[in-house]
């Protein structure tokens, strides 16, 4: 229901009373107006029939029917009267006049009373005639009252009266009584609009004032004070109000200008930090570039060092030249992952896979690192297969798993695929009875170099961006990521996967990292590298694999070497060369002038992910600098088997 607004109401409040008024006097006027005209009514109708009975007195007395008659027909002359009827003692009647149709007449249960009845808009009064109390000395006079000494009635005169005039005379009386209220009525309604206009006009100009400057016009304010006459009964209310929208519309000027100029200085502010942003990225990936080639390598030539016999001491110290490097690598590894999932250059390729796949080339890869620390690392079956990528969703298993093993220091790990409410949709959870992690900590662990309980940065325990890349990861996925952990219990990380049907003939899972036969003895590659150190860091470690290999340090050599008779089985080149081609031209024009596919590799220091999407239009694999030794002869067995497609490399 809607709510009266101001004007209604104060309209409502000054007819009220008045409406009310009106009615309480007309009723009580026409109460006495009707009850003085039914009391005229009856006196004048007892009178008239008081009449009849003192002139039926003689009649009854001596039957004369002929005068009763004569009373009878007289009465009728009386305004009101419809029937006369004139009876003895017994009830017999001597004479009657008017109206046949009221001359039925009811019985009178004594004739000594007076009855007044109303019946189809008849008054039926009885009047009962007696003797007149004058002593007569008549010793035949017969007595009329009996023994008991009560008098007994010579008979009774019955008078029917209308009263259909008095009926007339109320409804006129009601109408007018009508007419003077609505008179009255109208008079309130005018009079209280005149009255009501004064206060209400200026109620409706405040409340319209104080609408729009809450929208914000305070431009109202001086158009309101012009239109205030200087008598308005709200003209000081009127006033403050327009001086509270001057101050407001003096702290809007004030607070506007001082957002503009907090925006302009966010603004600056921002466009320094992209600059910024754009100067670290240009200096990493300067950096970068430079120091991927030394520790690429410095890779290689320990990886050739410990294929030679050494002593006891040599070997502990080329173990830990290994592990100095490897650190290298998964810094440099980690930094890369980074800086590619915030530039968004990581294309997504999704297919449907056996997620048993995955487990079985982590059971393998991290199985003897869990053996080295006394852990089980157990990893239920599943025959479940999802729609994802499986490269990106490989290298996140491998940082959940990997990190685990590394915070726990008894019990074990667990990784399984658990089915979830909903049919389309599996959970793949990582178990470990590690330390677990605080709940304070729990959300700080995703940010980029945090790590729980290190800080003196110990190498030993990662350089906290695992976790930080699986986030990012699963976001780019799109596959939700939930964290529970409890102190000194241990902790599940969960991924929610979707499921895809498989097919009825499951098919090999290729992954960059897929284990494969060892092959290449005796197989000739070429190696093309600008960069003295790397290239001969590469040719050694593939000649301790047992290659044959020829250098080169661009297409001009590369061609040379050909065209003496060197007949290479793979090539493995630079991308950036001396001269104006590089390792993808270079590529090219050696296939053409040996007629042949030849297999072939590139490997980058480069990091740029246009250079990555060229390789991959190109059907060539990447590698980035530092490359993994393991990494090259998984990817060399698969060359060489007729497996060189392009793959995406993480390294």
């Amino acid at each position: 229901m809607k709510t009266p607004d101001i004007r209604t109401r104060m309209l409502l409040a000054a007819l009220l009373p008045v409406a009310l008024l009106c009615l309480v006097l007309s009723g009580v006027f026409l109460m006495s107006r009707f009850k003085d005209i039914n009391d005229t009514y009856q006196l004048r109708n007892r009178s008239v029939a008081r009449q009849l009975a003192l002139a039926s007195e003689f009649g009854l007395f001596a039957a004369n029917q002929g005068q009763l008659q004569s009373i009878a027909r007289g009465a009728l002359r009386e305004p009101d009267v419809r029937w006369v009827g004139i009876s003895d003692r017994e009830g017999r009647m001597l004479a009657s006049a008017g109206d046949a149709n009221s001359a039925s007449t009811p019985a009178v249960p004594n004739l000594s009373e007076s009855l007044f009845r109303d019946q189809a808009l008849l008054d039926v009064m009885t009047q009962p005639v007696y003797a007149s109390g004058l002593k007569l000395d008549d010793l035949y006079e017969v007595s009329n009252s009996l023994g008991s000494g009560q008098v007994v009635p010579l008979g009774q005169v019955v008078v029917k009266f209308s009263h259909q005039s008095v009926s007339e005379k109320k409804r006129d009386i009601l109408m007018l009584g009508g007419l003077i209220s609505v008179l009255g009525l109208l008079f309130g309604v005018v009079l209280a609009t005149r009255l009501s206009a004064g206060v209400i006009r200026p109620m409706m100009r405040v409340s319209n004032l104080i609408e729009r400057i809450g929208h914000g016009d305070f431009a109202a304010a001086a158009q309101v004070q012009a239109q205030t006459p200087a008598h308005d009964p709200l003209h000081d209310l009127q006033t403050n109000l327009i001086r509270m929208a001057d101050r407001l519309a003096d702290v809007q000027q004030e607070l506007e200008t001082k957002v503009a100029s907090v925006t302009q200085a966010l603004r600056e502010k921002k466009e320094e930090a992209e600059m910024a942003t754009q100067a670290k990225s240009r200096f990493l990936a300067a950096a970068s570039h430079d120091l991927r080639q030394p520790i690429h390598a410095l890779g290689m030539f320990v990886t050739r060092l410990a294929q030679l016999s050494h002593a006891a001491p040599t070997r502990q110290l080329i173990g830990n030249l290994e592990a100095s490097v490897r650190a290298m690598q998964n810094l440099l590894d980690g930094l890369l992952d980074i800086s590619r999932l915030e530039s968004k250059a990581v294309q997504i390729k999704r297919q449907k896979f056996a997620l048993m796949d995955l487990f079985d080339r982590l059971d393998q890869d991290l199985a003897p690192i869990a053996l080295d620390k006394g852990l089980r690392l157990h990893i239920r079956p599943c025959t479940v297969w999802v729609q994802s990528d499986p490269v990106l969703l490989y290298r996140i298993l491998l940082n959940l798993v990997g990190n685990a093993l590394r915070y726990t220091e008894k019990g074990g790990v667990v990784v399984a695929c658990r089915p979830t409410s909903s049919a389309s949709h599996v959970n793949l959870e990582v178990w470990d009875s590690g330390l677990g992690i605080a709940p304070e900590h729990q959300e700080a662990v995703f940010r980029e170099f945090y790590q729980v309980g290190n800080p003196e940065r110990q190498r030993g325990q990662g350089l906290g961006l695992g976790l930080n890349i699986v986030q990012r990861s699963c976001q780019l996925l799109h596959h939700p990521l939930q964290l529970a952990s409890r102190l000194g219990v241990g902790t599940r990380l969960r991924l929610t996967l979707p499921v895809a049907a498989g097919p009825q003939q499951q098919a090999a899972l290729s992954l960059a990292e897929a284990p494969q036969k060892q092959r290449g003895q005796g197989c000739s590659v070429l190696v093309v590298e600008d960069d003295e150190l790397a290239r001969e860091a590469l040719a050694g470690l593939l000649q301790g694999w047992g290659f044959q290999v020829a250098r080169a340090t661009g297409l001009t050599d590369a061609m040379q070497l050909i065209q003496n008779g060197f007949v290479p089985e793979m090539i493995i080149s630079d991308y950036r060369l001396d001269g104006a081609a590089h390792g993808m031209e270079l590529i090219v024009q050696l296939r053409q002038q040996l007629a042949r596919p030849v297999p072939a590799c590139l490997i980058s220091a480069d990091t740029d992910p246009e250079l990555l999407q060229a390789a991959q239009t190109a059907q060539l694999t990447l590698l980035h600098k530092p490359v993994r030794p393991a990494k090259l002869r998984s990817l060399l067995n698969r060359l060489l088997a007729g497996q060189g497609l392009c793959e995406e490399s993480w390294s």
